[in-house]
């Protein structure tokens, strides 16, 4: 399979390639040629299938030109030690709950699988320099791909995040594990980290002296695995009958679960449409309602891991509807949207608490609420629930009034030494600190 940009000025790149690189030269990201459909009795098939069983399917129809099928296998089951859980909130509503990973979040199963792809690349290779990641995170990028990739020999994990926009929870799980895991704390937001990261893709001397790729869902190994969970919980669903009128909900930050799912929806999966979920950084929202993208620098909300005002893979988004003519109004047909201040996220978290005795995280309260306001009566929602309540133990608590009890894998991190490098947002600074290392 060949991968193109999306900007259309790179060659053609094999996965191999994009995987490696993360970012084309032209500053595009990365598409499949062509999506392959699963056939129609296979996806009728799906709810008799476990989970690595639906997941290596899914893995199949995406890589197995490039990979042999025991290697793409193993690394499918390495990925996959834990489940999906969907669970019923109330009335047609359902979450399909994403943080029974390692690190409690719904980022464990690309950054576990990039992990195990790269390193099968590298060892592929036979490269005799380290070869060094470099991940923006608002909060749960870099605590998936910090532990998915700890200790992988010949790959350093460099992760960017913004000083104080982060939950203490979330940053003790990518400062404190020292190894091959470098944090760097950045005095700016999220989409400063994030430009950083895409200048040092783009800076020729700092590329001749390090070997970079990234983990951020730019990289197609990072978002592409996200799909498998879309096929998991619409085999569930079919289980209980409720499959059809499907409608996904997926709390939205740099659009890259969301653009996962439009995928899986292209190879045949029968969701009926989706809704983005956003907080204050609501430019997607803006796009749908008048066709215009006006990014913007991103405001600091409840809903943090979703304060992307720049979103990377709304490129990839117009490039999957590029060819349907009126590319603004096909994107308007499989996609809504709804956007949600902190006030109401609060709001809804109590709510649902309140009448279910469910505890929302900020991020999937997005969700939930976006499914109550917008789901018809013949349709069934469900929306992912992308992070544990525990990761934001102080929001949730002085919400909800309780004292949430923290699981053992988060209390773990807790008890870690903090090790980051403050980092101004000026790229010169981060340019002479790579090249120094």
């Amino acid at each position: 399979m060949q991968y193109y940009s999306t900007n259309n000025h790179s060659p053609l790149a094999t996965l191999e390639e994009a995987v490696v690189k993360g970012l084309a030269g032209d500053k595009g990201l990365y598409m499949p040629e062509k999506i392959k459909q699963i056939a129609p009795a296979e996806i009728a098939d799906l709810k008799n299938r476990s989970f690595h069983e639906i997941a290596s399917l899914v893995a199949r129809t995406y890589f197995d030109e490039d990979i042999p099928g025991d290697v793409l296998d193993g690394i499918v089951r390495e990925t996959l030690s834990f489940d999906t859980p969907v669970v019923h909130v109330g009335g047609n509503i359902y979450s399909l709950e994403l943080f029974h990973g390692p690190t409690l979040a719904f980022k464990d199963v690309g950054a576990r699988f990039m992990a195990r792809l790269l390193g099968y690349f590298i060892r592929k290779r036979g490269e005799k320099g380290e070869v060094n990641v470099l991940v923006a995170t608002s909060g749960d990028t870099g605590s998936a791909v910090a532990n998915g990739f700890l200790g992988v020999e010949g790959i350093h994990v460099y992760v960017l995040y913004p000083k104080g926009k982060v939950s203490a929870i979330q940053e003790c799980q990518f400062t404190t594990l020292g190894q091959n895991i470098t944090a760097l704390e950045v005095d700016g937001t999220f989409d400063d980290c994030q430009a950083l990261v895409k200048a040092a893709f783009m800076d020729s001397e700092l590329n001749q002296k390090m070997m970079l790729t990234s983990a951020n869902s730019i990289n197609v190994a990072r978002f592409l695995p996200q799909s498998f969970y879309y096929f998991n919980a619409y085999a569930e669903m079919e289980r209980h009958g409720l499959a059809q009128d499907l409608v996904v909900c997926v709390p939205s930050g740099n659009f890259g679960n969301l653009t996962a799912g439009l995928f899986a929806k292209k190879m045949g999966l029968p969701i009926k449409r989706f809704i983005a979920a956003n907080n204050r950084n609501d430019v997607f929202f803006e796009y749908l309602q008048t066709g215009t993208y006006t990014p913007r620098p991103s405001v600091a909300t409840l809903a943090n891991a979703m304060d992307v005002g720049a979103p990377s893979n709304f490129a990839r988004i117009l490039d999957l509807y590029g060819g349907e003519g009126d590319v603004h109004a096909a994107i308007c047909a499989q996609i809504a949207a709804a956007r949600y201040t902190d006030e109401q996220i609060a709001e809804t978290m109590r709510n649902v608490y309140q009448k279910y005795g469910y505890i929302l995280d900020p991020h999937g309260a997005c969700g939930y609420q976006a499914l109550e306001d917008g789901l018809q009566p013949s349709e069934t929602g469900v929306f992912l629930e992308t992070a544990h309540p525990a990761k934001f133990k102080s929001t949730v608590d002085g919400i909800l009034g309780i004292d949430l009890e923290i699981p053992e894998r988060l209390r773990a991190f807790m008890k870690g030494q903090k090790q980051s490098v403050a980092m101004s947002r000026d790229f010169a600074a981060f340019k002479d600190y790579l090249m120094a290392q």
